[in-house]
């Protein structure tokens, strides 16, 4: 199904898939329902959050938005899940990364004919330290945009999770552990975006 919105509105592709929805207002209880969701075998790319602010703002306009206004807007923009071991995982690459870099700039200086014990050391003195201490200062601000976009939703009134269902039974299971993770306003409307 297809709604189209008249005037300078754009179009939005609006398909038969049922969904759940609901408010969340801790992301510990967004990330519980989420690991539960996914080990009754509901996939990941089933479940979307709203998207973080600068989307919103390009999307929606500079207006004050609350989560509850948004829960069945077909113009809400979404976002994947991103959970706290995925960010330790992309932190932990990020501060690697350049550590490596640093490292193999400390290593390749060694390995010419003219390089001294001296040089050497100077050498991993320069390119590892700082290297490593520049991969953890993205790092956290990695972690800190992160923690920014859940307290941002909260803000708002709440984290909201989509939840796309195929048929009555796995609408009810996405309904029932969602409230049981004290999701809030949790209900299934019959499309998704």
């Amino acid at each position: 199904m297809t709604a189209e919105a008249t005037g300078t509105e754009e179009k939005v592709m609006v398909i038969n898939v049922p969904e759940a929805v609901g408010v969340f207002d801790t992301f510990e209880s967004l990330q519980a329902a989420f690991y539960d969701l996914r080990s009754v075998g509901f996939h990941h790319s089933d479940i979307s959050l709203l998207a973080k602010q600068e989307v919103l703002e390009d999307k929606l306009g500079k207006s004050y938005w609350q989560a509850p206004e948004l829960e069945d807007d077909p113009h809400a923009p979404r976002a994947i899940f991103v959970s706290e071991e995925a960010m330790g995982e992309l932190e932990g690459a990020i501060a690697g990364g350049f550590f490596f870099v640093g490292s193999y700039i400390a290593m390749a200086a060694m390995l010419t004919p003219v390089s001294t014990l001296a040089a050497s050391i100077a050498a991993i003195a320069i390119g590892g330290g700082p290297a490593a201490v520049i991969g953890t200062l993205l790092a956290r601000r990695a972690a800190k945009a992160h923690q920014d976009y859940y307290s941002n939703q909260i803000q708002h009134g709440g984290i909201l999770m989509w939840v796309r269902t195929r048929d009555k039974d796995r609408e009810a299971l996405a309904v029932k552990i969602m409230q049981g993770h004290s999701g809030r306003d949790v209900h299934v409307h019959d499309w998704s975006e």
